[in-house]
């Protein structure tokens, strides 16, 4: 609907604004009116590929350009505004024309977002026509980059155009004094989508001790009582799924407090619009098959309305406790997230009671994200749902590159400009079915970018599937080392310029030399790196098995010990499967299979202290070593450096005392490697002239290093960066990757 603005008085000025970000999908065009209606302006606004173009005309046209820097929509992210004077038109209205360009351009896309409080307030209010309508939405919260088939964002580049409006939602659509004045996702019960089941029949089923398997923005959920625990046992057998913890949805951050403890800085989190699983201090309440062995719950708030249809029934009865569901990605193990109705129908029937489905397809997958509060600050443990596809800025311009990331929890990444854009959380590339998920991934983000790379980088390890999709391109391939790769990543998200010294704490990454590294101090400056020091090496008995069956490595440090011999009295139940006999003759643990992995220690001390010989899902010997620590306490004389090789093995030969606890020996165990970590570390610092310390590597998810060794390091004046962007395991690989081919074409040579 045009604007009639009246007559100007006093200097007519035109001015064209072009404004860069993500302003596409967040309601900018109708902030856009706003302001020129505000300042009596007349001219126009459209979405187009590179973001949004406007024309305002007026005697306080330059008083709109100052509103327009200072204020935007909640949604909205502005990298940048570029003002130039054109001609005037003289007096006229405003209006929002049809946008230009379809297609790959500069725009962002904007992040799915959770409810907003006025969405949530309509949704609960019977006068209202989106009275418990599970569908609601507006231009500050719904789904956004799951839903995106091109750009500019408009409904018709959305799954949202085969809903075509009825007359309330499209007058609302045009009247600029409603608050969905072209919001492009808005529907209601007479024209959107719509669910196969009623909210009552999920309600009934959770609440009767049924699984239900729901289709949510980014993918299928399983969903089933968290106090109930018949019912998650139940959904653990027919998932496959024995140990790894489950995440909790409950309606809010006060609810949580009834079986966690969270701090004031992760209720906010958990308010985030991403509505992330938020890692909190367990209590108790839970059934204790949700997180069986650990001290942290992963919990969220209700990212759709749907979910707060789940709370929020006025008519059902009332618990005598918050209710709480357990809510876990919906897909056979090392498979994707199930996205398609048909797929879930048929792979979640023999797992759900009931499969709920929506007629609103999700174009682009996304798990949930997952996050936790560490040393004061938010780092992530999957980035995904809620923040992907967000740019990373990286300080400065560069060349466009694709860096296709490692073998578990894969990520890409490609830069444009100064932007890093790091895909969705893709998973462990094992499968054919993970796998095209990754190869439509990277096709999906060049095709939506806009971007033709120059090069690709990928990980120096000649098997992974990420290096022969790389190596299958026609693009040139710069192979970077893993832990390279850690630190680098570190580096870009923090601007740092310059050579900086990083210690990579890891479970395991190829090394130059052809063995397992994952305890490096590297000095890193742009595209260049050397090893200055590492974990004294250890065998590695059965090479990659070894980091699914802990007690693989307590044979080696029993061996590094020289005493090999107790190993039989040690795990007891391998000796009796004839396993244990094999491996002491073979070349494994008398060859040259070597690692310098802090996450293979770890995965030593759980199995030496009997808390973990073998594994079902990855990290679950630390996290599990983790639960046990209250108070880290350090061994003095437990730990030794020499040239630059820090040596744990008096740590681990007290680990073996008879009769010690084996949370003593956990507390123990995290005391002495920090001090040890951060000896070395400041001795190397010192040595090097360095302050600035970077610390990466999937070691970094255990909250008590993570903390312990930063402030270690700071009370010895020393200044650690921590990784916040991206997670610190793998799934940050992709930015590091990115980050150093950058580098490289940016300082080569090149015509």
């Amino acid at each position: 609907m045009p604007l009639s603005a009246g007559p100007i008085a006093g200097r007519h000025e035109r001015l064209r604004v072009r404004v860069r970000g993500a302003v596409q999908g967040v309601g900018f065009r109708p902030f856009v009116h706003g302001l020129a209606a505000r300042y009596k302006l007349s001219g126009f606004v459209l979405n187009d590929g590179e973001g949004v173009l406007a024309e305002v005309e007026g005697a306080d046209a330059r008083a709109f350009i100052r509103a327009l820097r200072q204020e935007r929509p909640p949604l909205a992210r502005i990298d940048g505004v570029d003002v130039t004077s054109v001609p005037g038109l003289g007096p006229g209205d405003f209006s929002i024309r049809t946008s230009m360009g379809a297609g790959a351009g500069h725009a962002g896309v904007v992040p799915d977002s959770a409810t907003c409080a006025a969405c949530h307030e309509e949704m609960l209010d019977p006068a209202s026509r989106f009275y418990l309508y599970p569908f609601v939405s507006c231009a500050d919260c719904g789904p956004r980059f799951t839903i995106i088939a091109s750009l500019p964002y408009d409904r018709q580049h959305t799954v949202m155009a085969r809903f075509p409006r009825c007359a309330a939602c499209a007058c609302a659509f045009a009247d600029p004094e409603n608050r969905r004045f072209r919001a492009e996702t808005s529907a209601c019960p007479a024209c959107g989508p719509r669910l196969s089941h009623s909210i009552e029949q999920i309600r009934m089923a959770l609440l009767e001790g049924g699984i239900v398997a729901l289709k949510g923005i980014g993918g299928f959920q399983l969903f089933c009582d968290a106090y109930n625990d018949a019912a998650v046992q139940t959904l653990r057998r027919r998932k496959g799924r024995s140990r790894k913890p489950f995440a909790v949805m409950v309606a809010n951050a006060a609810c949580a407090s009834h079986f966690a403890r969270p701090t004031a800085a992760e209720r906010a989190l958990l308010r985030h619009p991403a509505r992330p699983i938020v890692m909190l201090r367990a209590g108790a309440g839970l059934a204790p098959s949700v997180a069986p062995g650990l001290c942290n719950v992963g919990v969220m708030l209700p990212a759709a309305p749907v979910h707060h249809l789940l709370f929020d029934m006025p008519d059902a009865h009332a618990p005598s406790r918050p209710c709480a569901f357990v809510a876990t990605s919906a897909n056979r193990g090392g498979d994707p997230l199930v996205i398609d109705d048909e797929e879930a129908r048929e792979m979640l029937a023999p797992i759900a009671d009931l499969v709920v489905t929506h007629d609103r397809p999700i174009l682009a997958r996304a798990d949930d994200s997952v996050m936790a509060v560490i040393d004061s600050g938010a780092m992530f443990i999957r980035r995904s749902r809620g923040f992907v596809p967000a740019p990373i800025d990286l300080g400065q311009d560069g060349p466009a590159v694709l860096a296709v990331g490692g073998h578990l929890k894969a990520t890409l990444c490609v830069t444009r400009g100064r932007e890093a854009f790091v895909s969705q959380h893709v998973g462990d590339l094992a499968g054919a079915a993970t796998v095209r998920f990754y190869e439509e991934t990277a096709r999906r983000m060049l095709a939506t970018l806009g971007i033709a790379p120059e090069i690709v980088a990928c990980d120096l390890h000649p098997d992974y599937r990420s290096t022969l999709f790389a190596e299958a391109s026609s693009l040139p391939v710069l192979r970077v080392q893993h832990h390279a790769a850690h630190v680098a990543a570190v580096v870009a998200e923090h601007h740092l310029d310059g050579p900086v010294l990083g210690a990579a704490l890891d479970g395991q990454g190829y090394g130059v030399d052809g063995s397992a590294w994952g305890g490096e101090l590297l000095v890193l400056n742009g595209a260049e790196w050397r090893r200055h020091g590492n974990l004294l090496p250890i065998r590695l008995p059965g090479g990659d098995r070894a980091a699914g069956e802990p007690w693989r490595m307590g044979v080696a440090v029993l061996v590094a010990l020289r005493r090999g011999g107790e190993v039989g009295a040690r795990f007891p139940a391998i000796a009796r499967a004839g396993a244990l006999a094999a491996l002491i003759a073979s070349p494994e643990v008398r060859g040259r299979a070597t690692t310098s992995s802090l996450g293979r220690l770890f995965d030593a001390a759980a199995a030496l202290l009997g808390v973990c010989v073998l594994q079902s899902y990855e990290g679950q010997a630390a996290m599990e070593l983790q639960a046990l620590v209250r108070l880290p306490r350090c061994l003095p004389g437990g730990y030794r450096i020499a040239g630059g090789i820090l040596d744990f093995r008096p740590l681990m030969s007290v680990l073996l005392t008879p009769g010690l606890r084996a949370g003593e020996g956990a507390e123990l165990f995290h005391g002495t490697v920090i001090e040890g970590l951060a000896q070395w570390i400041g001795q190397a610092a010192a040595e090097l002239g360095h302050t600035r310390i970077v610390l990466g590597g999937g070691c970094l998810m255990n909250a008590v290093l993570a903390e312990g060794l930063a402030v270690a390091l700071r009370a010895r004046g020393l200044l650690p960066f921590l990784p916040r962007a991206v997670p610190a395991n793998d799934g940050g690989l992709s930015l590091g990757q990115a980050a150093i081919a950058r580098s490289h074409l940016m300082h080569s040579d090149r015509p």
